[in-house]
């Protein structure tokens, strides 16, 4: 049931971040939604979408790989 949840919680970003960059490929094809006055708004709209997208998706990573302990402190690092 867990991962059940976790594939959601996953996926429904992922469809946002896709609507995102249709809505920002529509717009270099010239096909607008008209519900989006201008196809500037139109790409930012989608911009925005896809941008939330892919965060979420990046910080519910790395929330995960931190919690497992497979990412390194920052003060842990060796300098080269």
């Amino acid at each position: 049931m867990m991962r059940l949840i976790a594939v959601l919680v996953l996926i429904i970003p992922g469809i946002i971040a896709a609507f995102g960059i249709k809505l920002m490929r529509d717009t270099m094809f010239a096909d607008y939604y008209p519900i989006l006055i201008n196809n500037g708004i139109q790409f930012f709209v989608g911009f925005i979408l896809f941008a939330l997208g892919t965060a979420f998706i990046g910080g519910f990573i790395l929330h995960r790989d931190r919690k497992r302990g497979l990412v390194q402190n920052k003060k842990n690092k060796k300098r080269i």
